[in-house]
C-alpha cells in the first residue's frame, strides 16, 4: 500500500536581504494566498503577514515591519513608526 503525500506548492516571488532583514513575497499556490515571510538576524524577529484584500503585495513586501505594527505583531522595537505615518496617510478613506 503506498501513501501519497501532498506537499503545498510554494512559490517564491521575490527576495530581498536588508539591514540583517530577509524578506521574501510567497504565493501559496494551493491556497491561491500570497504571503510576506520575515526572518530579521539582527533582531531575532521571524513572522508571516498575508496579504489582505485591498492591500498592495510590495506595499506589504517592501514596508514588512510597519505592516507587522499594524497588525499588532510585536518587531521588538524596530523603528516602524515613520514608515506607518507615511502609510496611513496613503491609505484610502
Amino acid at each position: 500500500m503506498s501513501t501519497t503525500v501532498r506537499v503545498p506548492l510554494v512559490r517564491e516571488l521575490d527576495r530581498r536581504v536588508d539591514g540583517g532583514a530577509d524578506v521574501q513575497l510567497l504565493w501559496h499556490a494551493d491556497e491561491d494566498r500570497v504571503t510576506v515571510a520575515v526572518d530579521d538576524a539582527t533582531t531575532g524577529d521571524v513572522f508571516s503577514l498575508d496579504i489582505r484584500e485591498g492591500e498592495r503585495a510590495l506595499d506589504v513586501f517592501r514596508f514588512p515591519f510597519a505592516y507587522a505594527t499594524l497588525r499588532g505583531v510585536d518587531t521588538s522595537g524596530v523603528a516602524a513608526a515613520p514608515v506607518l505615518s507615511a502609510l496611513c496617510a496613503r491609505r484610502p478613506a
